[in-house]
């Protein structure tokens, strides 16, 4: 039985957490002079007082169960994306209802998709509020909340466990606070060494600060309509390329990289295939669009390196704008888009280690239909698969896919044309943003209609929760003894 009590002090945590953000976006209004401070101050008040109250009444509680556990790291998404679009409805504008929740789901979630015709009419506290989501969203409010949270053990274990996937634990050998810890340590010391790098290449701080943030966690929201264009620089390009590609890989691999563990980037044959994988797309893309005459060659590799990368970890930066190029291009795109990044990263998606896990079940099915009365076994980074893992991972695929085609299909009920209809439904649930037709790199979601935003609001958070943790809750929502 659900204690709610529980859960009502746990998502304070959450609310507090959001609070913080809210104060330091709404300190960059007040001394710029801007308009958006009311919407924000109010914002960070409301959910300081709502967030404390739990902690004030309900008292310590020191073991929660894993069903606990879900239900606060499902409801805290939930909470935390309604909580985010307070501010953008409540300085109008753009911003609707629908169109708020929809750019505050996606900031969250960290797709990227946004439903702004012009990005550069927002002040810059909203500006930071927007790049803050993506901050927080990156590797997970609840992640975060983990670190905050009082030292029972049983506590932090049930959340943790219901925020990740069993594959994304696989490289880590500790404690539930110490693989926080490290998650948070590398994140925040990436968006660090990338602000740093970003402002010397001639990005203001503050448009550096943003960018950084949406890099890192494999995000997208830029301060600039034309997104990473506006630079034209490919320095900048090759900086934000290498931390797309940094936040698209197990956090815990690049700890063991920087501590010298066996297991780190170049001893993984997962990220040695992910990374080879990337690259035969990005020269594929670029033979394709210089032999079609689109560009030349160099031209070419720089615009499908950033395309391929941005979309393939799931960011949704753009240098240039795609809705005309070869569909072979496209579809190629849309794999990436499909497949992204890999496992106990920011990025979305299936996630290439399903991937690679889907192809090695399938060899051993091929081997067990050859030759019945063998024994073989699917290994992982030389880690043995357990058979229940393997099922695991081919019901995800089919609910995925699933979830996706009838995201199409709703979509396409509405008058939304195929192409949209169907890279909408791909890049939201695998929370990359941009994708084609209306939607393209450059394009916004603005001309979907509010049933629709709707719809890829949900689909975004189908995605960024994995499909199943949010169908598992439902299922203990309605489960009667």
């Amino acid at each position: 039985m659900t204690r709610w009590e529980v859960i009502v002090k746990y998502l304070g945590y959450v609310l507090l957490f959001n609070a913080f953000f809210f104060y330091i976006s709404a300190a960059i209004s007040f001394f710029l002079h801007e308009n958006s401070l009311t919407p924000l101050l109010y914002s960070a008040v409301v959910c300081t007082i709502l967030g404390s109250f739990p902690q004030i009444f309900v008292e310590r509680i020191e073991e929660i169960n894993f069903r606990e556990g879900l239900e606060i790291s499902v409801l805290g998404w939930i909470l935390t994306c309604f909580a985010g679009a307070v501010p953008y409805f409540m300085w109008g504008g753009e911003f609707t209802f629908a169109n708020a929740l929809f750019e505050s789901v996606s900031g969250y979630t960290t797709t990227g998709a946004t439903i702004l015709r012009d990005v550069e009419t927002l002040t810059k506290g909203l500006l930071f509020w927007r790049a803050s989501t993506h901050f927080i969203g990156g590797v997970g409010i609840i992640l975060f909340v983990l670190l905050i949270l009082p030292s029972a053990t049983g506590t932090r274990s049930s959340i943790y466990n219901s925020e990740l996937s069993g594959l994304s634990k696989l490289n880590f050998k500790m404690r539930t606070r110490q693989i926080a810890r490290v998650i948070v340590v590398v994140y925040l010391s990436l968006i660090i060494i990338e602000i740093a790098l970003l402002w010397v290449l001639g990005m203001n701080f503050f448009d550096a600060i943003c960018h950084a943030f949406a890099t890192v966690a494999t995000g997208g929201f830029s301060t600039k309509n034309l997104s990473v264009a506006y630079y034209d620089s490919v320095w900048i390009e090759v900086v934000i390329m290498t931390f797309m590609l940094l936040g698209s890989i197990h956090f815990g691999l690049l700890y063991g990289t920087v501590t010298g563990n066996k297991m780190n980037v170049f001893t993984s044959k997962s990220v040695r295939t992910y990374i080879g994988l990337m690259f035969l797309g990005i020269i594929v893309v670029a033979a394709k669009l210089t032999n079609d005459g689109f560009y030349s060659w160099w031209t070419s590799l720089r615009y499908a390196s950033f395309q391929v990368i941005s979309l393939g970890t799931t960011t949704g930066f753009a240098t240039v704008d795609t809705p005309n190029w070869p569909i072979l291009t496209i579809i190629i795109i849309m794999y990436f888009t499909i497949q992204c990044g890999m496992v106990g990263s920011t990025s979305g998606g299936l996630k290439f280690d399903r991937v690679l896990l889907f192809y090695q079940s399938l060899k051993r099915q091929i081997k067990l239909v050859l030759h019945p009365s063998g024994v073989y076994i699917t290994k992982l980074e030389n880690v043995v698969i357990s058979t229940e893992m393997e099922l695991q991972t081919a019901i995800f695929f089919i609910i995925y896919l699933v979830t996706l085609f009838v995201t199409a299909l709703l979509l396409s009920s509405m008058n939304v044309d195929g192409m949209t209809s169907i890279s909408a439904s791909i890049a939201t649930i695998g929370n990359a943003g941009p994708g084609f037709g209306k939607v393209s790199s450059l394009g916004n979601y603005s001309s979907i209609p509010d049933a629709g935003k709707y719809v890829l609001s949900i689909n975004m958070l189908l995605g960024r929760l994995e499909i199943i943790n949010v169908f598992a809750l439902f299922t203990v929502l309605t489960y009667k003894k």
